[in-house]
């Protein structure tokens, strides 16, 4: 079974198989992305988009087609514009509310955090942009302190309200904006209806899934999340202890292949049990798969990888934990050219044996 739950998951990731055609169909997907590491982001959408460039992906932020946010697990992600609104009223609130003993801590209270919205809804009003330097000094300049940590914990409640949200780069600095500025329609999901969309979502995307995998990713509850996987009807089957999308495609018996995985992609952050794609003696060295870019083998997690930029060329450099096959080490080869293609410079293969 675990062989199965590999390749199911690769072609629901879009890892192995087709290819999307567009970024924004990528992350409606799967309905959030994490973004956390931001250039890493782009590559975990990219190398799912066909014949996509690190630029495009930006193009389509730019576009506002995608947005990058704080929807859910107090965690940037990205979303499509169309879900943003619907999927930060759902899960959001529960960040808050985890979070109340943080608050107590930093001093903020409703009070505050009512302030400081009103302070940042009128410096950014009319369409404008400030990155989050600009945005400690506004609160700071109107009697807010943003130390301590109390800038980014104002900053993100007011995302997971849907107050903010990130937009273009000012060169290397990211820029926050007010979210009805910068997407003033986006569709509308409540209770049920919600609930129902965000597990279909989920287990077509990501499947074969469990409810604690579901839970884990999202942040609902075990009540929420059994009455999600209901209210999605004949969109999901059970197997066992997983479900699965009954729209699922014919499971392909080609080659698992190789992926320069970036941190925290979705093929690694969103599942509670890792055990189907890294084994628990290497968690250690793959920083539970999450925390550092690494190297799928045939689906599971079998070393590490960085990347050297330089002017016009990148060097990618994996640390295998056996010595690869022949053909995984052409693959590799393969790999690290399509990562050089979506950067925009060559790119040379450097695999210490």
């Amino acid at each position: 079974m675990a062989l199965d739950v590999v390749r199911q998951r690769l072609q629901t990731q879009r890892l192995i198989g087709p290819a999307f055609a567009g970024v924004a169909e990528a992350v409606a997907w799967f309905g959030a992305m994490q973004a956390q590491d931001y250039r890493g982001a782009l590559w975990a959408i990219g190398q799912r988009v066909a014949g996509v460039t690190e630029a495009d992906v930006e193009q389509a932020l730019a576009r506002r087609e995608v947005v990058r946010t704080w929807p859910m697990r107090g965690t940037l992600h990205f979303v499509a514009a169309d879900d943003a609104r619907w999927l930060t009223r759902l899960l959001a609130p529960r960040v808050i509310r985890r979070a109340a003993s943080r608050y107590r801590e930093l001093g903020l209270d409703g009070a505050v955090f009512a302030k400081s919205r009103a302070i940042l809804e009128a410096a950014l009003a009319g369409g404008h942009a400030l990155t989050r330097g600009e945005l400690y000094a506004t609160l700071a300049c109107a009697g807010v302190s943003p130390d301590g940590q109390r800038g980014i914990h104002i900053v993100g409640q007011l995302a997971m309200q849907g107050v903010l949200c990130t937009g273009a780069p000012r060169g290397k600095q990211q820029t926050f904006v007010l979210l009805d500025d910068w997407i003033p329609r986006s569709r509308e999901l409540t209770g049920d209806a919600a609930l129902a969309e965000l597990a279909r979502r989920y287990v077509a995307s990501h499947g074969p899934v469990t409810a604690l995998d579901l839970a884990w990713w999202s942040g609902l509850n075990a009540t929420e999340t059994a009455r999600a996987l209901e209210l999605a009807g004949v969109a999901i089957e059970r197997s066992g202890e997983h479900w699965l999308s009954t729209t699922r495609p014919r499971a392909s018996r080609a080659g698992l292949g190789v992926h320069l995985l970036p941190p925290y992609d979705e093929y690694a952050v969103a599942y509670r049990d890792r055990d189907a794609f890294l084994a628990p003696a290497d968690r250690v060295r793959a920083k539970g798969g999450i925390f550092a870019p690494v190297v799928l083998v045939d689906g599971r997690i079998a070393g590490t990888w960085r990347r050297t930029t330089r002017t016009a060329s990148v060097t990618i450099e994996p640390a295998l934990w056996t010595r690869p096959r022949p053909d995984v080490r052409r693959l590799l080869e393969l790999a690290a050219r399509r990562y050089g293609e979506f950067v925009g410079n060559s790119a040379a293969l450097e695999l210490t044996e």
